[in-house]
Formats: structure tokens, C-alpha cells, sequence
């Protein structure tokens, strides 16, 4: 009886021992899996960050270059409204001193009866043989208004549809 007993306590010893050690290895081969695992996900997240940061740079540097040719447009647009404005300016004080008039070409059929308009006939910027009609100043100054306007108006256009381009095309 002895040796049975024996020969189950070795049995249960021998059987402790292997399942222990076997414990033993598969918790170590669990724990290195996690840590291989927690690795490649550090990895992962490691280089998604870098991604993020490279594309924020990248939209950064986009944007500033897009402000920049913004800025440059706006200072070329400003600058064509101001010398349209003193253009502008200048020409209806020439004509306000009478240092420049305004005329018109009269049709043939509305020269030779003169319509009721005086052609007059000066030396500077005439057309030889055409009749010509010196305006009113006040309606010269009233056109060079109207295209006043219309030059600022075509500037700003100008200037919305280069914004537009920057803008919408080069994304």
C-alpha cells in the first residue's frame, strides 16, 4: 500500500509541477504577447500623430501662402482703385477749370442741318472733316462720374473674381 500511495503522490507532485510550469510559460507567452501588442499600438499611434502634425503643417503653410497671394491681390486691387480715383479726380478738375473739354462726333446726317448742336472746330484732338459738339461741363462731369463708377466697380468685381480663383480653385 505503501508504494501505490507513493506512486499517487508522485503522480499528484508530478502533476502539480507540470501545471505549474505550464502556468508559468503560458502566463510569459500572454505577457509578451500584450506587450507586443501595446508596442504596435504605440507604434501605430506614434505615427498617426506624426501624420496629423505633417498634414496641419502642410494646411498651415497652404494657408499662409494663400493669404500672402490674398494680401498681394488686395494691394494691387487697392492700388488700381486708387489711381482710377485720382484719375478720376484729376480729369473732372481739368474739366472744371475749362482746361479740358469734353466733345462729341456728330453723326453726318445730324451735321449738316446741325441739329441744334453748335459744332465747334478746335486745334487739339480734332478729326479732320468731322463735326464735332463741345458738351456742357456739367454733363462732362456728370459722365466722368457715371464712368468713375464704373471703373470702381469693375476693379472690385475684378478684384471679387481673383479672390474667387485664390479661393475655390487652388484647394
Amino acid at each position: 500500500m505503501l508504494p501505490v500511495l507513493a506512486l499517487v503522490l508522485g503522480f499528484a507532485l508530478g502533476g502539480w509541477l507540470a501545471w505549474t510550469w505550464q502556468a508559468n510559460a503560458y502566463g510569459k507567452d500572454l505577457a509578451d504577447q500584450a506587450e507586443a501588442y501595446s508596442t504596435d499600438r504605440e507604434q501605430a499611434a506614434t505615427a498617426v500623430i506624426n501624420w496629423q502634425e505633417t498634414q496641419q503643417e502642410t494646411q498651415q503653410e497652404a494657408r499662409r501662402a494663400l493669404e500672402d497671394r490674398l494680401q498681394a491681390n488686395d494691394e494691387t486691387h487697392y492700388k488700381e482703385l486708387r489711381d482710377a480715383q485720382t484719375n478720376q479726380a484729376r480729369l473732372r478738375d481739368r474739366l472744371a477749370t475749362a482746361d479740358l473739354r469734353l466733345s462729341v462726333l456728330l453723326s453726318t446726317a445730324a451735321s449738316g442741318g446741325s441739329g441744334g448742336v453748335s459744332a465747334t472746330a478746335g486745334t487739339c484732338g480734332v478729326v479732320h472733316g468731322a463735326a464735332r459738339a463741345e458738351l456742357d461741363p456739367a454733363a462732362a462731369q456728370r459722365i466722368v462720374t457715371i464712368a468713375g463708377d464704373g471703373d470702381q466697380g469693375l476693379i472690385a468685381l475684378t478684384a471679387c473674381q481673383d479672390y474667387i480663383k485664390e479661393v475655390v480653385f487652388t484647394k
